[in-house]
């Protein structure tokens, strides 16, 4: 198995055992469900915020060189 399969496994594994703890009223993390959805709504909000900036900025080497190639054929224009 690849490093991947093996992630994937354990990860499944351990939402498969949270979903046992939970029909049977057992709490597996003793957090309260006011952090659990602050801490998932900042967290989204940071990886949607970091995705929108990334996918369309040229902020890589490899992205600044293809911005260069679509200025030289003339399939963008040039930002004022």
């Amino acid at each position: 198995m690849d490093k991947g399969t093996i992630i994937r496994t354990i990860a499944l594994l351990v939402a498969l055992i949270n979903q046992i703890l939970v029909l049977f009223d057992k709490s597996p993390l003793p957090i309260d469900s006011v952090f659990v959805e602050q801490f998932f709504s900042v967290l989204f909000t940071v990886i949607a915020s970091l995705i929108a900036w990334f996918k369309n900025n040229y902020v890589t080497k490899k992205g600044q060189r293809q911005k260069e190639a679509l200025l030289e054929k003339g399939l963008t224009r040039p930002k004022k």
